[in-house]
């Protein structure tokens, strides 16, 4: 996988199209000058967590003795049924947050931003190739980043999009990771068959 993937990858994983009306919900009784400061937080707050996942994922994957090829499978199978998720999307509650109580670091930065799905792509990419972290960094920087706009004119792509706009874009971007979740579980399988299937 190059650079440019595991940064399209990481960016479908964050959706932040599909994640907008939950950003937009907990933050509503929020004063606006405060809005912002709250979301500058919990993005820095989401990217020191990916970073802590991506550099200690190596280590982590050798202390439990996984092989690269099982992570690759199973983290194919994981993207594949949050893909499914987006495509298909479940009614459910967004939080428990009080009117006017701010959150923190949960649920905007974690799991909303750093959550499960994306920690674990981390820990496939440090673990599927570990010399290139500066090529995993720059990609989880401009997936972040890209978010991070996102998230910043929630307001703004809210008005221009409107919900069925928004719903259309989380499911073009689940179709676009079912894809990519495809390919992950079959490049796990072809490199388990080369290396085991003699």
């Amino acid at each position: 996988m190059d650079t440019l993937s595991a940064a399209v990858m990481l960016f479908l994983i964050m959706d932040p199209l599909g994640n907008m009306p939950i950003f937009l919900s907990v933050l509503r009784h929020v004063e606006p000058k405060r809005r912002r400061i709250i979301l500058v937080r919990e993005l820095l707050f989401a990217l020191g967590i990916m970073l802590l996942f991506l550099y200690a994922g190596e280590a982590m994957l050798s202390f439990l003795g996984l092989r690269a090829e099982s992570v690759s499978i199973a983290g194919g199978i994981i993207l594949f049924l949050i893909a499914i998720r987006m495509i298909f999307p479940t009614p459910g509650g967004v939080t428990g947050l009080d009117a006017g109580q701010e959150p923190f670091l949960v649920p905007l930065a974690i799991p909303l931003i750093a959550g499960p799905s994306v920690l674990a792509a981390l820990l496939l990419l440090a673990h599927t190739d570990g010399e290139r972290m500066v090529d995993w960094s720059l990609a989880l920087l401009g997936s972040w980043a890209l978010t991070a706009i996102i998230l910043m004119f929630s307001n703004l792509f809210h008005r221009l999009l409107g919900e069925r706009g928004l719903l259309a874009s989380e499911r073009l971007m689940g179709m676009l990771l079912v894809m990519l979740s495809v390919q992950m579980f079959l490049d796990g399988i072809a490199a388990y068959l080369a290396l085991y299937g003699k």
